[in-house]
């Protein structure tokens, strides 16, 4: 079993930290006591523990994951020797090692270290500390057989002093040889080799980044647009049609601030979306007229408008010399990171030789780490209907930069391209679709009009109706151009399930569409239903929200023990309400007597082992159930609500259940979470029925 990963370099400039994120979101799958441990440290603020801690919401006491900084351990390596540098450092990482299940260590920097032999130095670190280790080559500008005789030398030079290594990463290396040099290196490396494309958004800095560099005055602009990225700078100084052509995606202008020609300009290229801008740096101390400036903010609003004392070219020289960090104020970068981790590292191979033990229970985090990794396993189209409301457009963003699944924006592409451009959304790769204006619009009119010529519903009827965006895309859904919807976010319950109710329907075996929440706790994922869709549920409803609830736990990894709750437990209690509830669960052992349950129960007695123990001792559910199921909608909605905000759980829902296609709703007040993780579960409802594991 592996109680710690070293990763670690060869040289500077690897960008070793999207591999050390890469490794943490995986020991973080397995198990909810993670560790980090740096063993030398430069003074100053740690970005990438920072960055660590914020995400994961580590409690670790920063005063426990250093073991010393750079210059007392040279000094002490001068005075003492090695012997006595290194037996420090065990004895500080074992004080962590003590408190964790597992230790993520990240290696020494190699700048500016003043340390004889720093290689050597790390690897008899991970030997000491008992750590497997995953070396990281840097492969940025080099030609690919250099990199591949550099990839070769890392792992013999770090075998070759006893490390016992895990896999290798080479990171940066030119796009177009990557897969080249993935396979070369395969066919040399005794270890499996994983090879990164260099990305340029986590090497371009963000606007907040080149405005603390350069001490520049902020004119106009917001937080989301300071977090931009620049991926790129074009220079104004050309007459405005030659300027335009000039522009790129994500570019930042760096113009005279007299120039309010091309101020205006770029602004209003960036609010037509061709392209979207970083935003604007004003050089020689110039400021626009407040007339300009009113105008630039109605433009392109929160769009950053910087402002600095020096001339063009020695502003220049210090862009150039820019490069974007990952740290906590970055979390887009860190998405990126991620994505491209996931993307180019076979995560089930490297989770295999790390052979951690998974944790016995499952927390938040763990349950929606599994969401993202099982619905990327099999990548699945899902139409948002919501495409300009701002919380869906952060959300794609997520999607997007972790390589989520392929997605559908539905409205009117102009003003979803000009918001997204306000929040500096790169929306390449994502289809987007008016209802209004599409060619699919008739088709679907026609395919409507059959589906309810019953209601009397005319084609010019029909035409109308799917213009709007949940029927238009209820009907992608249908017709196969999408696999699920997801829509709620501004547009009530019945407006979002409505169209699924008309045009996709109840899958075979269904008799009712129902709806359940992942409860995530601490230290589990309960199953709650239904608490959504059906206000009072007869007996035989109730049974089949009980067995559709039970697939939908088995799909996602929670395994079904069923308890049908009421105000009494077993056969203490009489009454019509007990009656419907103790009648739900016969019915339920007689139709699928495979399945575990219990009713009816006290909510007490299902979840609590010491009341079961007195209430109902003989029971394989009581105690341990893990799908509960309410009796009524009142009981269960305030339920829910109730545990999310009195325990702090993590609500995850409402997912529908029994449609043949998946639709499923959101909150109103939904978070940009909660429209990531619906959307990989919509994703992961729409891919082949097979088992899954949590």
């Amino acid at each position: 079993m592996t109680r710690s990963v070293y990763v670690t370099g060869i040289d500077r400039g690897d960008g070793r930290q999207v591999v050390e994120l890469g490794v943490m979101e995986l020991l973080t799958r397995q198990v909810d006591r993670v560790g980090v441990f740096r063993p030398l440290v430069h003074d100053g603020p740690d970005r990438l523990f920072e960055l660590l801690r914020a995400r994961y919401r580590l409690t670790q006491d920063p005063a426990t994951v250093y073991g010393m900084d750079y210059q007392d351990a040279a000094a002490l390596q001068a005075e003492k020797g090695t012997d006595e540098l290194v037996s420090r450092l065990v004895d500080r990482f074992h004080a962590v090692a003590r408190q964790y299940e597992v230790v993520l260590v990240l290696g020494t920097d190699f700048v500016g270290t003043q340390l004889p032999d720093e290689l050597a130095l790390n690897a008899r670190l991970a030997n000491e500390f008992g750590a497997s280790v995953i070396p990281v080559v840097g492969g940025k500008g080099q030609p690919a057989e250099s990199v591949r005789a550099e990839a070769r030398n890392a792992h013999r030079a770090y075998e070759a002093l006893g490390a016992k290594v895990l896999a290798l990463v080479v990171n940066r290396v030119a796009p177009e040889e990557r897969a080249d040099i993935a396979e070369r290196l395969g066919a040399r490396l005794p270890v499996p080799c994983y090879v990164l494309p260099d990305e340029p958004a986590l090497a371009a800095p963000t606007v907040a980044q080149i405005m603390h560099a350069l001490g520049a005055t902020v004119l106009l602009g917001d937080d989301s647009g300071l977090a931009r990225d620049a991926l790129d700078f074009v220079f104004g100084g050309a007459m405005l049609p030659k300027f335009l052509t000039a522009l790129t995606p994500g570019c930042l202008v760096i113009t005279p601030g007299d120039r309010a020609d091309l101020v205006v300009g770029a602004l209003a290229a960036h609010s037509a979306g061709t392209p979207p801008i970083a935003g604007l740096l004003l050089t020689l101390d110039e400021r626009p007229s407040d007339e300009i400036l009113a105008l630039a903010a109605r433009l392109a609003p929160g769009t950053p408008v910087l402002s600095v004392p020096s001339n063009s070219f020695p502003t220049a020289a210090e862009l150039f010399g820019l490069e974007g960090k990952l740290n906590a104020s970055t979390p887009r970068k860190a998405e990126t990171a991620l994505g491209l981790f996931e993307r180019h590292v076979d995560t089930g191979e490297l989770l295999a030789r790390l052979s951690v033990v998974r944790s016995g229970h499952v927390t938040p985090m763990m349950f929606e780490h599994e969401l993202l990794e099982q619905a990327r396993a099999d990548r699945r189209r899902v139409v948002l209907p919501e495409g300009t409301e701002e919380r869906v457009l952060w959300a794609t963003d997520v999607l997007v930069r972790r390589d989520v699944c392929d997605l559908t924006l539905l409205g009117d592409t102009d003003q979803i391209r000009k918001k997204a451009a306000d929040l500096g959304i790169d929306l390449t790769g994502v289809q987007l679709v008016d209802p209004n204006t599409s060619e699919l619009r008739q088709g679907f009119a026609e395919r409507y009009a059959q589906l309810r010529a019953h209601k009397g519903v005319t084609e010019e009827l029909a035409y109308d109706v799917v213009a709007d965006v949940n029927y238009f895309g209820t009907l992608m859904v249908e017709e196969g151009l999408a696999d699920g919807m997801v829509s709620g976010s501004v547009h009530s319950t019945a407006a979002t399930i409505r169209p699924a109710f008309e045009i996709i329907k109840t899958r075979p075996g269904a008799s009712i569409v129902s709806s359940v929440f992942f409860m995530c706790l601490a230290d589990k994922v309960l199953v709650y239903g239904d608490c959504a869709v059906n206000p009072d549920p007869n007996a035989a409803q109730l049974a089949d929200i009980a067995v559709q609830s039970a697939a939908t736990a088995a799909r996602f990894g929670v395994d079904p023990r069923i308890a049908m709750l009421s105000y009494s437990t077993g056969t203490s209690g009489s009454g019509a309400d007990v009656e419907k509830v103790r009648e739900a669960t016969e019915l339920v052992r007689q139709t699928r007597p495979e399945l575990r349950i219990e009713g009816p129960i006290q909510y007490d007695a299902a979840v609590e082992p010491s009341v079961a123990a007195t209430k109902l001792p003989d029971s394989e559910v009581a105690g341990r159930a893990t799908v509960l199921i309410f009796p009524d909608l009142n009981t269960g909605n305030n339920t829910y609500k109730a545990v999310q905000r009195s325990a702090g759980a993590v609500a995850v829902g409402p997912v529908l259940q029994g449609l043949r296609k998946p639709v499923n709703d959101l909150s109103r007040g939904a978070l940009v979470s909660d429209i990531v993780n619906t959307v990989a579960i919509t994703a992961i409802q729409a891919q082949p029925e097979r088992p899954a594991s949590v």
